[in-house]
């Protein structure tokens, strides 16, 4: 969410455009409605934003009443450029919806284009004054130092991965049925294929066993930052048993009223500013809270590495040989601190 808009941002001023603050569309994940406002201060960011790129809260009434022209960007891929493909569409319609596609031609953007998505992502985008005051009393309430761990194991996602796993328990396999549709797992060497190249989520008790590879110790304390429906935990708490979580850090009251969103403003929030950061994927919060932390120089950021694990496992290396392999791998990320910043965005920008 937080990198598509600031990705959107620089397309606006690459294109010239004014931005009309967007709606989330997340029905599909978390069945609720917040907006931009529920979760960002608005205001600050118009004003952060001012010289960068042109925002505005709501359109005009003569447009409103219109559908904007719908260019979906999403799937291109090599070539594609902004300017070339999108910008006739403005000049005909005067009003267009982009569905911006993460990190396409960054490095063609000018140095004003980028100097605005920068300026989004690292300055103007605060959470409302109520959010970052709840997050702080999240934070407070973890004890220190701690470690920040983003875990992904949820049916949809485990099904959307189409990979088969065995040894789960039956309200698992059951769950992820239901979440598979017509997504169906793969199966004999092309299973193994799929695996090897990283493309299944690590189990909470797989990544138990990497992060004990790592000599993270047992009793370390976690801020689990992950949703609702995590699959197979006991797999990892029956191993580190100091698990934190919103659920348990909350009164009932705050987590029961909460949108999505809204929790996962908060694991951002406090995975930002923990010791240490370790993600079993790599997706846009990922990406965002390993950025964040390089830019604020908290560089012990790891991402697991689900394709090493599954060669390993492939190779039939287990227990001790299994777990000297694995820090081998993960060695000098772990070491040196991994971050994945947006390009150029440590620079500094002279309108």
């Amino acid at each position: 969410m937080r990198r598509d808009f600031c990705d959107g941002v620089g397309i606006a001023r690459l294109l010239n455009a004014t931005l009309v603050l967007p709606k989330f569309e997340v029905a599909a994940y978390w069945n609720e409605s917040s907006g931009f406002a529920d979760i960002f201060d608005v205001d600050y960011f118009i004003q952060q934003m001012n010289g960068f790129a042109k925002i505005v809260k709501e359109l005009p009434a003569e447009i409103a009443s219109r559908e904007p022209f719908r260019v979906d960007c999403s799937k291109r891929k090599g070539q594609f450029d902004y300017v070339e493909s999108v910008l006739p569409s403005l000049l005909e319609h005067h009003y267009i919806s982009i569905t911006p596609a993460m990190s396409q031609r960054r490095d063609r953007y000018p140095l004003y284009a980028k100097a605005a998505l920068c300026q989004a992502c690292y300055s103007a985008l605060h959470l409302t004054r109520a959010l970052e005051n709840k997050g702080s009393e999240l934070l407070q309430a973890i004890p220190k130092p701690f470690l920040s761990l983003h875990l992904r194991f949820e049916p949809d996602m485990v099904a959307y991965s189409q990979c088969e796993y065995s040894g789960l328990s039956r309200a698992s396999m059951e769950a992820m049925e239901a979440s598979r549709g017509d997504r169906k797992p793969w199966s004999g060497e092309a299973a193994r294929i799929w695996r090897n190249r990283g493309k299944c989520p690590l189990t909470p008790a797989e990544t138990a066993l990497i992060l004990q590879a790592l000599s993270i110790p047992t009793n370390t304390n976690i801020y689990l930052a992950a949703g609702d429906g995590l699959m197979e935990l006991g797999g990892f708490t029956s191993v580190y048993t100091n698990v934190f979580t919103k659920a348990t850090l909350l009164s009932s009251e705050d987590f029961a009223s909460m949108h999505g969103n809204t929790k996962a403003a908060l694991d951002y929030y406090v995975s930002i500013n923990s010791d240490s950061y370790v993600a079993t994927f790599f997706g846009n919060m990922d990406k965002m809270v390993a950025a964040m932390r390089a830019f604020k120089g908290t560089f012990k950021t790891l991402f697991l590495s689900r394709r090493a694990f599954a060669e390993l496992t492939a190779k039939g290396l287990v227990g001790e040989e299994l777990k000297e392999e694995l820090w081998r791998v993960h060695k000098e990320d772990f070491v040196i601190g991994r971050g994945s910043a947006l390009p150029d965005c440590f620079c500094e920008f002279k309108l």
